[in-house]
């Protein structure tokens, strides 16, 4: 993890530069693909989507219990927002499409103020931030 300043600008530019978003986004498909049958089943993400971490109760809240079957139906619903034609699986067009629209909402709720953020090695927001680091350093 490490601890970067970040705007929705980063982030959408980010998302419109098509090969180094595709590039990115299909090093995880590809990852996530585990029988390398070039589609992405509920067992194959299912692990991904936990990690989205949609019910984060360390807010200095009181802790509210999911039953486990919210929480199942919750990641099913996830899966079928990826699963655009309802197939079962994930391809990885599926996949580009909404990791697109994930990342412009992301980038829409940083707005244009620079935020710090912590963000993992390896996450779409770290390889944005690196991509634009990347451009300044060359600009220089």
């Amino acid at each position: 993890m490490s601890v970067e300043i970040l705007d929705g600008s980063t982030v959408r530019s980010f998302v419109e530069d098509e090969p180094a978003f595709n590039s990115s986004v299909d090093g995880r498909f590809a990852a996530l693909d585990a029988d390398h049958n070039g589609l992405l089943s509920y067992a194959e993400m299912a692990g991904e989507l936990m990690s989205l971490r949609v019910l984060e109760k360390h807010f200095g809240v009181d802790e509210a219990t999911t039953e486990p079957e919210e929480l199942a139906g919750l990641y099913h619903g996830l899966f079928a927002r990826f699963d655009r034609d309802g197939s079962g699986e994930v391809d990885r067009d599926e996949f580009r499409a909404e990791m697109k629209e994930v990342m412009l909402a992301v980038a829409n709720g940083l707005g244009f103020l620079p935020v710090q953020m912590v963000v993992e090695e390896g996450s779409f927001l770290k390889v944005a931030v690196d991509r634009e680091m990347g451009q300044l350093a060359k600009a220089d």
